[in-house]
């Protein structure tokens, strides 16, 4: 597992964007960068920092994954059929801590990276602990009986902040959810605008 070492809210403010749509987030306060110069009127972007800009925002999505496993999610998309935007987000929606932040199990997709990893989840009834697991359509992800009253779990249900995404079907009684159908980009819930077409850009330079 690869391990976060900045602040996760330094993304929110490096670019100016709600990232995950939290009320927390600093840029509701500040909406200028971080540091002495955060201030400063910003130049226009080049094309390249624009790809770049858009990578570390699908990136930093998704609980900033390591560019390693972010780069190897890209190929994978390239090498399917079809338009490789389409695939890149159909992939990062496909892991199970993408799915555990989805059904509203847990309030972040960090926390759902952490429950994870710490073996509160099972797949089809088999513990899985490996946040990048690739789920498929029909899979059945479930809070282990012990872990469902936990605090976070409990909590996390209640949010107001964001809804389950019509690709999972949830269950926060039973604390069941499942895996409906690969979404397309349209049908992902993202606070903020998402370009995987200049993600796509960067890497095929």
């Amino acid at each position: 597992m690869s391990k976060r070492q900045s602040a996760k809210y330094k993304l929110d403010r490096r670019l100016g964007e709600n990232v995950w749509g939290r009320p927390k987030s600093p840029v509701n306060r500040r909406e200028y960068g971080p540091g002495q110069h955060g201030q400063r009127r910003k130049g226009k972007l080049s094309d390249f920092g624009l790809q770049l800009r858009a990578k570390q925002k699908l990136k930093g999505h998704y609980g900033d994954i390591s560019e390693k496993q972010f780069r190897k999610t890209y190929d994978e998309a390239s090498r399917r059929k079809g338009d490789t935007n389409e695939n890149l987000i159909g992939l990062l929606e496909s892991r199970l801590d993408a799915l555990v932040y989805r059904a509203k199990f847990v309030p972040t997709i960090f926390a759902a990276r952490q429950f994870v990893n710490h073996g509160h989840i099972l797949v089809n009834g088999r513990r899985v602990n490996i946040p990048s697991y690739r789920c498929k359509a029909g899979d059945v992800i479930e809070v282990k009986e012990k872990s469902k009253q936990l605090a976070i779990v409990l909590e996390a249900t209640q949010l107001s902040e964001r809804d389950v995404p019509d690709y999972v079907d949830a269950d926060h009684n039973k604390m069941v959810a499942k895996f409906v159908r690969v979404p397309a980009l349209s049908d992902v819930p993202y606070a903020v605008h998402m370009e995987p077409n200049l993600v796509v850009e960067f890497y095929s330079r």
